[in-house]
């Protein structure tokens, strides 16, 4: 069963019918308790909206257009949240997907699956506030540049990282670089930094070939890059040291990057 809730925002807000807002959960007192809740935020934060509840995830994948964001529970009868999402990611449906669930051990199997967050219940309001607020953000990002995630496009990559008993997500496209010391790596973000326990060369792996290691010490991303010498890497912000061993290397790699984001007709 499908019910919609409409708020016209005068001052502004999405453009058209407003943000497209979809709750899946099989208990109708949780879609009623987060429905609420959005409504509140919504009207306290002037996001123009619709919100859908469905009670399956059948009810998710039988609709025609992709909701910009989604809500999901993962334990469901028939078709559980988790699946629901590997389907969703087959059609190319680049939805925000934000998991609600009382299981806390699915938390890397949302991040495969391209989740912006991953809220454990219970939660409080503020935590709904602001994970709802930054899904909001993200959105209007796309807007802005053009990338919205609608059908036949890809989700953002992310990076799940942890700072003690906290898991949260990174736009891997938002690193502009990373340094290492002591064990702690840095990563230097458009968000600003964020710190965590972890090896450089893990790291290097999981964001790929953007990516270029100049230094034991550095990670730098290579559509950051504003100009280098033989010793140093200038970005958008901040610097990053090269080696002599990997100058070569780095070059080439940033020459390859260059031709292929020219051939495409962007060049950052």
């Amino acid at each position: 069963m499908w019910y919609t809730v409409f708020k016209h925002c005068e001052n502004g807000g999405h453009g058209g019918a407003g943000l497209q807002i979809v709750i899946c959960d099989d208990e109708r007192k949780m879609q009623e308790i987060l429905r609420n809740k959005i409504e509140k935020i919504c009207r306290e934060t002037g996001v123009e909206h619709q919100i859908q509840c469905c009670s399956s995830g059948e009810e998710v994948l039988a609709a025609k257009d992709a909701p910009d964001l989604l809500f999901l529970d993962i334990q469901m009868p028939d078709r559980d949240g988790m699946d629901v999402a590997q389907e969703l990611r087959r059609r190319r449906w680049g939805t925000i997907l934000i998991f609600v669930t009382a299981l806390s051990e699915y938390v890397y199997d949302a991040f495969d699956v391209g989740a912006f967050h991953y809220l454990v219940k219970p939660f409080t309001d503020a935590k709904l506030s602001q994970v709802f607020e930054k899904a909001v953000e993200e959105y209007e990002k796309q807007s802005r540049t053009g990338s919205l995630q609608g059908e036949g496009t890809c989700p953002p990559k992310m990076l799940l990282i942890r700072q003690g008993a906290v898991s949260f997500a990174v736009p891997v496209d938002s690193i502009i670089y990373a340094e290492v010391f002591n064990r702690k790596i840095t990563l230097h973000t458009l968000d600003g930094d964020k710190e965590y326990y972890g090896k450089l060369t893990e790291l290097s792996e999981q964001v790929g070939e953007g990516f270029y290691r100049t230094h034991r010490a550095y990670l730098v991303n290579l559509a950051y890059v504003e100009k280098y010498d033989a010793t140093t890497i200038w970005l958008e912000r901040g610097t990053a040291l090269v080696s002599k061993k990997q100058f070569a290397g780095f070059v080439k790699q940033y020459m390859r990057y260059i031709s292929r984001r020219g051939a495409a007709g962007w060049i950052r």
